[in-house]
């Protein structure tokens, strides 16, 4: 018998394995298999069977079969094979990014002693004497222990001489990472089970009165919660272990070890308090009637319509017909909002899956969906290569959104699209929903390609919020510097203030300041490694590079010059948040971006002081944007549009239009007497006036007939090729040559080779290559063939072998 295996690493096809009589019985599709590969060990995933043996080559067995069912479901294997093949990359690499931690088994070097000979020491370094005395005591040393050993991280020339004297060989042991968690329980002993005995006992007690205490507590526990644990009976007795062990010790109590969830789970209930107005059950009956024609359906419902109203009646008609449902987010930071909302109506149905879990808390999350014993699944893109066992339905909330993209390390896959595909596999239906759809999506469902439902009212038929724009070349600026805050919109600051509303801030930039400049001859600090400016932070007082993530010391002399007359120029998060904090001294304001909520309960933590009205003031960055639900926010102000409005992307006016219209909508969700001041230096723009009048249709036609003229998506299929190396004319010629190769068949369709906006980071220079195809399967599989051919040629040159060739299908 002979088996194809995937293995967790990059490798251009998957190999082949035998399988030794012993162990046929025990091989399965999903399984996880020990094998070999270049001295190294690796737990690979058993793709499929072969009856027959490769003819070019003779397999080598596999050493061990690891489970004893599969840890994957077939639809998941058939998932990371499309991924592989529609995003450019290998099976691995998708198995990489899809299976927790805890769940590949690490290989890990053991030094053993060689037996076989005898060897006198003589010729051996200081270092090496002290490693193979050892091993002749011990027989075996880890890696770990030889560094103990010779107190040094750098082991590897001293093992390597010892292995060419003969001293020791190398052996490579697969090590199983997840460690299920123990709790020491309390229980009574079987004996006090009689009541009578137990009366006995506690009416004849005469010593050890702190015993006695602590035994009251634990049947007082006991009654309340059901099981007692050590460390919550110690606390409630006040007790010590040794008090514990006294008891244990007179065979009244017993303490035993137990396996317990690292994630507790609320108690399984379904309590839905809330019914659909009219218009979301109109809603929700035609998305039940979309699901019946199309497998996806994409909901269009404006913000604060209540979508998520729709999605929870939806997900409890899955759950009563014993489906499961995975409900996709594009932030983490979505989550804890969502999550408070469906835990009250689906109890411990429910579970969060995202990347801020630990390893051992995943594996387990993992375990629970592939038996099928949680019902639904919240989570970040991630979430889609969970094991569902009966997958019903798929909730990708903020559709439009581009954190569903992955974009480094590969797969670089977009998690909408994965998602349609591994519904098809599971025969489950798709629900899309936003209140500014991608132009993809949207073009998909006038196509007839997907249902489209829309909900074009905002819950209790409140109003949406009233827009208005600020001319910020008419506001007088000091030192010729951009506006931050308009007098206009600190008289709106103050008026919501004073009704004891709410305020969001919206500033696309963290930071300080995006830049210093000399004020002497005009140059800018930059990164060493990276061709960007560096951004203030003015909290730590250091320069950032918000790519590579290096940090500097603040500079205070010119490198050109020598001069000390710097100026900061525009501005982030940091100072906006310290000039509100300026204007209104006791209004209660806070931060929400990447520097100030990195922790696991960061983002939920600040989103409850805010729900609470602990905070006044919320300044932020895209974070603030997305899907939250504020009940007492009225203002919301755009500090900078101009940063949104001119990116050098094709798809500028759509994400400018989504990020705007979807900040704008954080504010009148209860009341409708939202205002949203826009401070921008070009009031004319074409986008402004679509927000103003929340015209999703007119910058859709506007969108669509510039992307037909210039053969853009939805029109064509995109597939960027990047080029990294140090060395820039390295990466350029590999460019070129890329180029060369598909000019025959592509030509006309090949865009570049061209440097992007920043082209070099991490000390690695960048070109591009950008080719449209048409919309037809089978001339962007020749395309997809013609490149990964090309590559080989190209690294197959020496000069060229360190070029790094990136594939971006779909790029966002």
């Amino acid at each position: 018998m002979f088996i194809e295996v995937i293995i967790p690493l990059f490798l251009p096809k998957n190999y082949t394995w035998a399988v030794p009589a012993q162990m046929q019985a025990a091989v399965q599709p999903g399984v996880r298999v020990e094998v070999q590969l270049k001295n190294k060990r690796y737990a690979g995933i058993v793709k499929k069977m072969l009856d027959k043996k490769p003819e070019e080559f003779e397999p080598k067995e596999i050493l061990n079969v690891l489970d004893t069912e599969p840890v994957v479901y077939p639809q998941q294997l058939d998932l990371w094979q499309w991924i592989a093949r529609y995003y450019m990359c290998s099976e691995g690499e998708v198995m990489q990014a899809a299976m927790p931690a805890n769940l590949k088994l690490s290989s890990e070097s053991i030094l053993i002693w060689n037996e076989e000979r005898s060897y006198d020491f003589s010729d051996l370094t200081d270092s090496e004497y002290v490693v193979a005395e050892a091993l002749e005591l011990k027989k075996e040393l880890r890696l770990n222990e030889v560094q103990q050993l010779l107190d040094a991280s750098n082991v590897y020339p001293v093992i390597k001489k010892l292995i060419e004297k003969g001293v020791c060989h190398v052996w490579e042991e697969l090590k199983e990472k997840y460690r299920s968690k123990t709790e020491t329980f309390v229980t009574l002993h079987s004996k006090y089970n009689n009541e009578d005995e137990l009366a006995d006992l506690l009416n004849n007690w005469s010593k050890a009165p702190k015993q006695m205490e602590l035994l009251l507590s634990y049947l007082h526990l006991v009654k309340t919660e059901g099981e007692v644990t050590q460390p919550k009976l110690l606390k409630k007795s006040n007790a010590t272990a040794a008090q514990l062990k006294g008891l244990c010790e007179k065979n009244i109590l017993v303490l035993e070890k137990r396996a317990t969830d690292r994630i507790r789970l609320l108690p399984r209930d379904i309590q839905i308090d809330f019914t659909l107005s009219a218009a979301q059950q109109k809603a929700f009956d035609e998305v039940q009637q979309g699901f019946s024609e199309k497998q996806v359906c994409l909901l269009h419902g404006v913000t604060a319509s209540g979508k998520t109203e729709v999605y929870t009646k939806l997900i409890e008609a899955c759950i009563t017909q014993g489906k499961q449902v995975l409900y996709m987010l594009p932030e983490i930071a979505l989550t804890s909002q969502i999550i408070r909302r469906l835990q009250k109506h689906f109890g411990g149905y429910i579970a969060i899956y995202h990347s801020k879990f630990n390893p051992n808390e995943r594996v387990e999350i993992w375990n629970k969906v592939k038996t099928g014993e949680t019902k639904v699944v919240l989570g970040a893109r991630s979430s889609l290569f969970l094991p569902f066992k009966d997958l019903g339905l798929i909730i990708a909330d903020e559709e439009h959104d581009a954190s569903y993209k992955q974009q480094d390390p590969a797969p670089r896959y977009h998690a909408r699209d994965a998602a349609i595909y591994y519904a098809s596999l599971n025969n489950a239906r798709v629900l899309l929903g936003s209140a500014t759809p991608s132009i993809e999506s949207y073009y998909n469902c006038t196509q007839q390609k997907y249902a489209l439902v829309q909900l074009d009212e905002r819950y209790g038929q409140v109003e949406l919020p009233q827009i208005s724009v600020i001319d910020i070349k008419k506001v007088p600026a000091q030192d010729k510097g951009k506006v931050a805050l308009s007098p206009s919109l600190i008289a709106a600051i103050d008026t919501s203030l004073q009704q004891q509303k709410q305020v969001i801030l919206f500033q696309n930039r963290r930071g300080y300041s995006p830049y210093l400049i000399c004020g002497t001859c005009g140059w800018i600090p930059q990164c060493r490694h990276c061709d960007v400016t560096l951004t203030y932070h003015k909290a730590k007082n250091s320069l950032a590079c918000h790519y590579c993530g290096t940090s500097y010391p603040v500079i205070n002399t010119c490198a050109a010059c020598g001069s000390h007359n710097f100026n900061q120029k525009n501005f982030g998060t940091e100072k906006i948040e310290e000039l509100v904090a300026e204007a209104f001294p006791n209004a209660r304001i806070s931060r929400m971006d990447y520097d100030s909520v990195k922790g696991k309960n960061d983002h939920d933590a600040l989103i409850k002081l805010f729900e609470q009205q602990r905070i006044d003031i919320l300044v932020g960055t895209q974070m603030v944007v997305k899907g939250l639900d504020f009940e007492h926010v009225n203002l919301v102000g755009i500090i900078d549009a101009d940063g949104i409005l001119n990116f050098t992307d094709f798809r500028v006016n759509e994400r400018a239009f989504q990020l705007m219209e979807q900040v704008s909508g954080r504010a009148g969700r209860r009341d409708g007497k939202g205002t949203v001041l826009i401070q921008v230096s070009n009031p004319m723009h074409p986008v402004l006036q679509f927000v103003k009048e929340h015209d999703f249709t007119r910058l859709f036609q506007f969108e669509l007939a510039n992307r037909k003229q210039f053969d853009y998506p939805p029109f064509t299929r995109l597939i960027q090729v990047i080029f990294k190396h140090k060395e820039k004319h390295i990466a350029e010629e590999a460019a070129n040559i890329m180029m060369q190769g598909l000019k025959k068949d592509f030509g006309n369709e090949c865009n570049g080779p061209a440097q992007p906006v920043v082209d070099r980071v991490r000390n690695q220079y960048l070109w591009e290559i950008l080719i449209k195809l048409p919309k037809d399967a089978a001339r962007i599989n020749l395309c997809k063939r013609e490149i990964q051919q090309q590559i080989v040629i190209i690294q197959s040159n020496k000069r060229y072998r360190g070029v790094t060739i990136l594939p971006d299908v779909d790029p966002v």
